[in-house]
Parts: structure tokens; sequence; C-alpha cells
């Protein structure tokens, strides 16, 4: 059979399932997070693996390690859920192998690419086969597969046949690596457990007013001066390891580097191009509309400076030989006025009748283009074109090369952007932001000195309170808007920001919350009659962070022992 033929079935099957119901084995802790578009699953049961059980491929540069990487997980696991299945173990034909069938093995990463799949796994035959359109659509099915495995010896879930794909084709990961440092080992098990969610992007907000951990052959006195230390610095060899990393587990990887705010860090090496650097954030009197930055960590790009560009480009045209990605971020968020207002040059220049968002035209008027030409796709944050005092007209933007990701006003600021017509990722802090509700960094902090029995408001916490996996989970990141509108919406990231984070807790800040994205995104938050689907998520997803902390990925708890052994027992209100 040739491979028109195979994406000819592969594409009439993925109709027909669009139409079947998802059928699961009632209270079956054999799942798979997140939950697949359509799982039919009529008569549970499940087969042992043959001892030379092995996973058939093409060859792939990236699924290739991909499915030599599950064969030795199935093979070693020996994962055991928290509760017994209640399925039907046959021992008769062992499951010899797993074939997989892609219709389009050349796909590259990229936004947009076909992840879907079909997974069969019969339960009167030796072979299973999962049919992908591209090679990360296989890596996909692959993960699912893996999660149908359990037992000591290892058995697997079969007579079912399983029909995904993705809702929004971006679904992501932002961590800040410049306010506290992460290894690369902890960035690496971060992807890692992207993929198992099936996240496909980080976003690596590398840089920031308080370190520039990026070592760069045209800039080296950047991560030089700007870096907390040579031990905390990532070389060309680790991005380009993680980069790789991310390939073989379907992750794109999207530089930031933040500007022209959140620069501090680069007046270490090039002082004369920063304007405020090093200068106390907040001015002894001053008012916060008087501050020199958004928090501790002074220090903007001087836009008015030539100098600046011969250093931006040199980042820009190392960055794009680094992350083969087309998306590049530019950040252009929280521009403070009061730091621009106190460097000369550009206090001249406000004299002569010129204006803060003037200042900012001229930059991204002078960077915006060379992205362009560098063959990349520019994202900035919502700011640059919203923000209430330093913003640049949006003519200069325009939609079809730009795309703007909102983390401000929650639906409200979604809905103005797409609505002037930009592609959208959202990033929503009173819905995304894992930082929220850990109280302020800042030290000798009056708000806390209170009596007794003052209301704490949002403990400290700019950002409060705390956002649950509920709450996540309860997020539509389309709400308000058209149909057409809704279609501008690419997709979210959730963020770590890291003034309270590192990586002595960057597993329990990401992870479960970060799943409960991954499945709203992937395939939503409703059953097949439109409910919200929380309640029978919360037991899914107790089974799923077993998984993965089995896996190494030390996510935390949402309910006690107790409550996964008595079904229901924790529920808010008994269930009919």
């Amino acid at each position: 059979m040739n491979i028109n033929n195979y994406s000819t079935i592969f594409n009439l099957l993925l109709l027909f399932l669009t139409l079947v119901p998802s059928i699961l084995a009632v209270g079956s802790p054999i799942n798979i997070w997140p939950k697949p578009r359509s799982f039919v699953w009529t008569t549970p049961q499940a087969i042992p693996f043959s001892p030379s059980f092995v996973i058939t491929s093409p060859p792939h540069p990236y699924l290739t390690p991909a499915v030599n990487r599950y064969l030795s997980q199935i093979q070693t696991a020996n994962y055991n859920p928290l509760l017994a299945p209640a399925i039907n173990f046959t021992t008769s034909l062992p499951l010899q192998t797993l074939t997989i069938i892609i219709s389009d093995l050349k796909a590259t990463l990229s936004h947009g690419v076909n992840e879907s799949y079909t997974l069969t796994i019969p339960s009167k035959s030796t072979s299973a086969t999962l049919t992908a359109a591209t090679p990360w659509g296989a890596m996909r099915g692959l993960e699912s597969f893996s999660q149908l495995v359990w037992g000591s010896p290892a058995r697997v879930a079969a007579g079912l046949v399983i029909s995904d794909w993705p809702i929004f084709e971006h679904r992501g990961i932002l961590l800040d690596t410049s306010r506290n440092y992460y290894g690369v080992e902890d960035l690496l098990r971060l992807i890692g457990g992207m993929s198992a969610n099936k996240l496909n992007v980080f976003h690596w907000h590398i840089t920031d007013s308080h370190s520039f951990p990026l070592v760069l052959k045209s800039e080296p006195a950047l991560a030089g001066n700007g870096s907390y230390g040579s031990d905390m610095q990532y070389s060309t060899e680790d991005v380009k390891r993680i980069v790789q990393f991310g390939l073989e587990h379907g992750v794109r990887v999207i530089p930031e580097i933040d500007m022209p705010g959140h620069t501090g860090s680069w007046a270490d090496a090039y002082p004369e191009i920063v304007a405020c650097a090093n200068m106390f954030w907040m001015p002894a009197g001053a008012s916060w509309e008087d501050r020199l930055a958004a928090e501790p960590g002074t220090g903007h790009l001087n836009p008015l400076i030539p100098k600046t560009y011969d250093v931006v480009k040199n980042v820009f045209t190392e960055l794009t030989t680094l992350f083969p990605d087309t998306f590049f971020h530019g950040g252009a968020d929280e521009v403070v006025p009061g730091c621009w207002k106190a460097d000369p040059t550009i206090q001249k220049y406000l004299a002569n009748n010129g204006t803060l968002s003037q200042v900012l035209e001229i930059f991204i008027n002078s960077t915006y283009p060379y992205i362009l030409s560098l063959n990349r796709t520019a994202v900035y944050w919502e700011d640059v074109i919203l923000d209430g005092e330093i913003k640049v007209n949006p003519s200069i933007l325009p939609p079809e090369t730009t795309i703007m990701q909102t983390w401000n006003g929650g639906p409200n600021n979604t809905k103005r952007l797409v609505s002037a017509g930009y592609r959208t990722i959202v990033s929503s802090a009173d819905y995304y932001y894992l930082d929220c509700g850990h109280g302020d960094f800042t030290g000798n902090n009056s708000i806390y000195d209170q009596p007794p029995g003052t209301e704490q408001g949002k403990g400290g916490s700019w950002c409060g309170p705390f956002k649950t996996w509920q709450l996540i989970y309860n997020y539509d990141i389309t709400y308000g808007l058209t149909e057409a509108e809704a279609k501008l919406v690419l997709g979210g990231e959730v963020a770590l920001w890291s003034e309270q984070a590192d990586a002595t807790v960057l597993d329990s800040r990401i992870w479960p919350r970060s799943s409960a994205m991954a499945e709203v995104l992937w395939s939503g938050n409703r059953d097949e009659a439109g409910m919200k689907r929380s309640g029978e998520a919360t037991d899914r997803l107790n089974e799923w962070i077993n998984r993965m902390v089995k896996r190494g990925v030390k996510a935390e708890p949402i309910q006690p022992l107790w409550c996964i052994r008595n079904p229901g027992m924790c529920n808010n209100a008994m269930t009919a």
C-alpha cells in the first residue's frame, strides 16, 4: 500500500471517529492525559507484551530517538496505578509489534504542524498500529500508548481505537531564567514533562534586567559581565542540546530577549546604551508613577544611541543561528516612563517636543524590520500597542507579520488584540501566572506591617491569589470572542516568573497546574454533553500526577491519598 492510500484511510478514520462519542471504562484508572478527542474502548481488557516486543517506524532524526525512548520506558517502567484496574487480562495473544505509519515524514516542527494521530490496539491481534500525519503526531501517539501500559510484567489496554488532535496549535510554558538560574538538566526535565503532557512550546525568557545568562560569541561581554557567574550561563553547546532535546520530544524552543525594557543586565557590558541602569528602582519619596522600573532591577535600552542597534542586531543575528524556530519574541513589555525620563539624552529629546511613545517607535522601527529580515515572525507582549502611557501606533506592526501575547486584562485584552486582527497567545496573569500567590519579594515592605485581623487581600502578591489547577482548567481563552475572533487565538502559555522560584521548586510550581492547561488546550474542558468535566478530571489528574512522579517529575499532589482510595468521597457534593 502506498503513502497516499495510508493517508486516505487515516483521514476517513479521523472523520468517522469525530462522530463517535468517547467510550471509557467507568472509573477506570487507565486513562490518558490530556484526554483524547475520541477514545473508543467498548470492552475494556488488557493483553501482555511479547518478550520480543518492538516498535517499528520509518527512520527519522527526531522520531527514532523518541521511539527508542518510549520502548525503553515501556520495558522498564513497571508502573502500578493508584487503584488496581478492574480490567480483564487476556494472556493468549501477547502484543509483539507497534507499527508506526506516517504520511508526511518531511514535516518540520513549526507552528501549525499537524499533530493528529490514530492509535489502534486490537485485543485479538499481535500487532498494534499508530498512524500519524507527521513525526510530531506520532510522538503524541507514542505518549498516549505509553500511558496505556501498566503492571509488572507490563500489560497494555487493548480492544480500543483512539483518534486524537489538538484544539489549539500553540500550547506552551514560559520560564524566566534571568531572575534565578536553572541548570540545563532542569530545563531538559521541564521539556520532557511538557512532551508527556502534549505541550509543544517552550517559551524561554532567557534574559532580563537581573542577569544575561546566554553566552553569545558575537557579544561575549553580555554574559561575561551580565550573568550571575560562569557557572550560571548557557553556552552555545547548552543551547544546541536544549533545542535538540526539544526536537526529539516534539517541543519547539522560542527564545525571548526582552527589550527595550528589562535590560539592566546589558549595562554591565555596555553602560552607554542603557538608561537608568543600577539605580534604586523607587526613588525616595517617589510615587508609583515615578518609579524607574516595574520591580527592583532598573535599566532600559536607549533607542536614541546608535550603538544600541549595533549590539541588538548582533544579538538577533546570532540567536537565529542558535534557535531554528520561526517565532522570535522581542518582549517590549513594561517600558517605564521614569527610566527614560532619567536619561539626559532622552530628556533633551523630550524637551524638543518629542514623546516617550515616539522613543519607543524609534526602537521598534529600527529593530522590527531586522527581525523580519531574518525570516522570523515577531512576537511582542501586548504592552507595545496597549500600554496606557508608552505604546506605538499599531500601523507599524502589521498583523500579517506580528503576533501579540496578552498578559493583562484577562478576556478583555484578548478581545482587543484579536479584534485588531492580531494572532494572539494568551497568558493572562489572572489565570496563567504560576508565580502568583507567594507574596512580594521586596524587603522592608510595609504592606506586611499590619495588626492581626487586617484583611490580607492578595497577600502582597500583585497578581494573587495563587492560581489553582481548577482555576486554570476552568479558563476558556476564547471567552467573549466571535467565531472569527477565536480563530486568531493561537493558544496559550502558562508562565513561571522566577523572582521567587528556582530549580528547587520548579517541578512543583509547574506541575500539575500546567497539566490542567495542557488538557484544556488539547481537548477542552467539557464532555460530550457540553458540561464542564473538572469533577471527573480530578480522578484522572491524580493518576496522571502519580505517573509523572514515577517518571521523575516531582509534581505536587492535589488530594490526600485517602480521597483516591475512596472515589467520590472527597467531592464537594454527592453526584447522582
